[in-house]
């Protein structure tokens, strides 16, 4: 929608996990070091943590990526799954016929696969992610999975990939002998103030043009603080502000403009819903014409363009089901759906803008109408502009 505007080849920052995106920050540069290190030297479990949209998926498909030469790999994303539908999972990943089977058998062919790999110098490798969802059960099975073992080495290596909650549910003490197990682990920190200003520039320069949109002092101080450093957020929070300054015809943010759109979007409630109201600065609402039927305004108009918003960033946190649904349908139609996700944003991205203007302009109209009525005439508003004042006073 924009990308012509700010001269983009592409969307810079697109919610889904592509490698070609990729900002090296510090704690990615370790957690990629320590994840190569357990794959190529064959260290058993593997936990990888971060919270929501830190890039965990992207470290794992940059993982995917390189050339590790003998290794097979199986990925697991559907982690609302029991012990035998996860078996059958993985058997289907590395290619294992599973209908009609039992645990048992599947698990019988399974170690006679990987003996096989491992007879032919291949090493299987198995990606777990979302694995905070798994229940206990289903973990202790992984345990399990890990003992398939030759004298001197084992078949298969396991990767846990989730959020800082699955590093609480692997301290249960029901869970401590897979917790042995865990030779190799790291979690994913949010960027910094410095690395969240590079990643920004990094995105943009190559979606095609680093300088496209000029971010005055203090709105990227004010971007980490409102993101928290989590790339995901910083994408959904630049994207619209890239949309924003196509809107207004502007190649710059200011710090007031960055505001007026993080309360725009609700924002804090949006992703932070734990942290507490602050309330806001007293007022003389007495200065103010009509304060109650303003305060309505603000409601509704914030309400609608809200519901909006979040309609969009609900379908943004689709992203992750489609990437599951990649792998059991055909590429194209996984493509087309995609490209009706980024239709439907569009869509509600532009009324949402059309939303915020209608509100402002009717609540100047409102005021403009107050105004001009003589002392002691307020009751004649309302039969005169009665659709106005319903829509304002929520009658």
């Amino acid at each position: 929608m924009y990308a012509e505007f700010f001269r983009f080849r592409v969307k810079p920052f697109d919610l889904l996990p592509n490698p070609d995106f990729l900002y090296p920050s510090r704690a990615y540069r370790k957690a990629s070091a320590y994840l190569e290190y357990g794959v190529r030297e064959r260290a058993g479990f593997i936990l990888i943590t971060g919270e929501v949209g830190a890039g965990k998926t992207t470290l794992i498909r940059d993982l995917l990526k390189r050339n590790l030469g003998d290794v097979l790999i199986s990925k697991v994303f559907n982690t609302s799954v029991d012990a035998e539908q996860l078996v059958a999972m993985i058997n289907d990943d590395f290619g294992l016929e599973t209908e009609g089977k039992d645990k048992v058998t599947m698990l019988r062919e399974l170690n006679e696969f990987l003996i096989d790999q491992y007879a032919e110098r291949r090493r299987p490798v198995l990606i777990i992610d979302e694995a905070q969802n798994l229940a206990p059960e289903v973990l202790e099975e992984i345990r399990m999975l890990s003992n398939l073992e030759t004298d001197n080495a084992k078949l298969l290596q396991i990767i846990l990939v989730g959020q800082p909650e699955l590093r609480e549910r692997i301290r249960s003490p029901q869970l401590l002998q897979l917790r042995q197990r865990i030779l190799v682990q790291c979690h994913l920190e949010p960027l910094t103030v410095q690395e969240t200003a590079e990643y920004i520039a990094c995105r943009m320069e190559r979606a095609g043009n680093r300088d496209a949109l000029q971010f005055e002092e203090g709105v990227l101080d004010e971007i980490h603080r409102e993101t928290r450093g989590i790339p995901r957020l910083v994408n959904v929070l630049c994207g619209y502000a890239l949309l924003d300054a196509y809107a207004a015809d502007r190649r710059s943010v200011s710090l007031t403009q960055m505001q007026d759109l993080l309360r725009s979007m609700d924002f804090e409630r949006q992703f932070w819903p734990e942290s507490p109201a602050v309330e806001p600065a007293g007022e003389d609402v007495r200065a103010q014409p009509f304060p109650d039927a303003s305060k309505k305004a603000d409601a509704r108009s914030s309400g609608t363009a809200q519901g909006l918003a979040s309609l969009l960033l609900g379908l943004s946190r689709r992203v992750g089901e489609l990437e599951e649904m990649q792998s059991r349908m055909g590429e194209n139609a996984y493509l087309d759906m995609l490209e009706r996700q980024k239709a439907m944003e569009r869509t509600l991205s532009q009324l949402s803008e059309r939303v915020d203007r209608l509100g402002f302009a009717q609540a100047q109209r409102l005021v403009q109408v107050r105004q001009e009525q003589p002392q002691g005439t307020d009751t004649d508003i309302r039969p005169r502009h009665g659709w106005l004042w319903r829509w304002f006073a929520g009658d």
